[in-house]
């Protein structure tokens, strides 16, 4: 399960992220409570959401060219240095009492920025600090890393709003990045498996995007994880939106809904590094189970079962996550994964400003409860449909039966008379 910690240069870079992103997630609990707090609108929340996804969106695509052309780790020095200086930026405005809701908006968006890089380097990275035996073991870890920071994060954060205010956590945030860049710094360079670079050129945009399009096993998961990441995780609009208007709890309960929701996502990272492969079946199960779960705790009655809910729901969510993040890398070429890593978190964070606004306005004109159960419905629909688009692609069907008294539904082959009519 933890084999490619056995790597020192992995090691550096997995105890660097747990502190950083650890305090990461001290800034989103504190960055929408504020906005909760200074504005009183769940749309409001969304904007801000929308805004840090935004450059993702816009700019994504570019972020993977410069990573395939530039070295990765002096990228991800500048990169996690800008994202502390955005913090420690915040901090001192919220701190001083000149905090205003437009500088929280310019701070995610100017992380956002950063992100277009730093996301496809990180990802990129990886297999060169690991090598490709060990690739399917580290991305996991790196999902179970920031998961186990969104377990710790989310209660620091929620202990510090109640007890001294919202800026501290953007103080400490701020200085975490310091692990990262020190890990960062105490790499051995001769211990790298250095990926060539791409030389600078015409057309390499274009060129990603065809190499993707003509590839089915990439281009569904990342269609898949782009409606996912749309409407199914829009969590800082509900999970506020729950704790405030329909529980009437408070910051406590927005921070308990976050970290459960967090346990579930690390037993759900640890159980995918113990999977010795990707498969597309597991993402399309997980990916139903998940918007099902949403469906499900959007009507639970009690602020204790709802609570309860974002653990399952935190399994599943993970589970495609790193199912769709470690099939699309292992099928990729290594000198298309920049772009190809690019495009995949572009679809599946640069979603989030078409996304939140909206999933943000429907909880404000409906309730917390209409918005969280569309977003399940949205996700159930596209995992069933591009399933059933993949099982095509592979020559199966769709076999409904009974198995010890409970029905089962199966992919099996199709039989050459089936495959016939089908292309009639």
């Amino acid at each position: 399960m933890f084999s490619s910690l056995k790597v020192r240069n992995y090691r550096l870079f997995f105890l660097g992220q747990v502190v950083s992103n650890t305090g990461t997630w001290m800034q989103r609990i504190a960055q929408d409570w504020l906005v909760l707090s200074l504005t009183g609108s769940s749309a409001a929340v969304g904007i801000t959401t929308a805004l840090q996804f935004l450059p993702m969106l816009l700019f994504g695509l570019y972020g993977g060219v410069l990573v395939d052309r530039l070295p990765k780790r002096p990228t991800l020095l500048v990169t996690q240095a800008a994202m502390a200086l955005t913090g420690l930026a915040l901090a001192f405005l919220t701190l001083s009492g000149h905090v205003q809701v437009w500088h929280v908006y310019l701070a995610a968006f100017a992380v956002g920025l950063a992100t277009v890089v730093d996301n496809p380097a990180r990802q990129s990275f990886v297999s060169e600090m690991v090598g490709p035996g060990q690739l399917q073991n580290a991305v996991s870890l790196n999902s179970a890393n920031f998961q186990s920071a969104r377990l710790v994060g989310p209660a620091v954060a929620g202990l510090l709003i109640t007890g001294v205010g919202t800026g501290w956590a953007f103080l400490l945030n701020g200085l975490s990045f310091v692990a990262p860049i020190a890990g960062l710094l105490l790499m051995r360079a001769r211990e790298l498996h250095v990926v060539k670079r791409t030389p600078r050129g015409k057309g390499q945009l274009r060129e990603g995007l065809r190499y993707v399009a003509g590839r089915p096993d990439l281009i569904w998961p990342i269609v898949l994880v782009g409606f996912i990441g749309t409407f199914g995780f829009n969590f800082p609009v509900w999970l506020s939106a729950y704790a405030d208007d329909t529980f009437h709890a408070g910051a406590g309960a927005y921070s308990l809904f976050n970290t459960l929701m967090a346990l579930g996502s690390l037993a759900g990272a640890l159980l995918a590094a113990r999977r010795g492969t990707a498969r597309l079946r597991v993402l399309i199960a997980a990916a139903i189970a998940f918007g099902a779960l949403e469906v499900v705790a959007a009507t639970a009655p009690s602020l204790w079962l709802f609570a309860l809910l974002m653990v399952p729901i935190g399994i599943a969510g993970l589970t495609v996550n790193v199912t769709a993040n470690t099939s699309v890398q292992m099928a990729t070429d290594p000198a298309m994964r920049g772009r190809v890593m690019a495009l995949f978190m572009m679809v599946f964070m640069g979603g989030s400003p078409l996304g939140a606004p909206l999933v943000g306005w429907v909880t404000d004109a409906y309730g917390p409860r209409i918005g969280f159960a569309l977003g399940g419905l949205v996700s159930m629909a596209a995992a069933t449909t591009i399933g059933l688009v993949l099982a095509r692609l592979g020559g199966l069907r769709v076999s409904l039966g009974w198995h010890r008294g409970a029905p089962r539904v199966r992919f099996v082959p199709r039989t050459r008379t089936e495959e016939h009519l089908a292309t009639v």
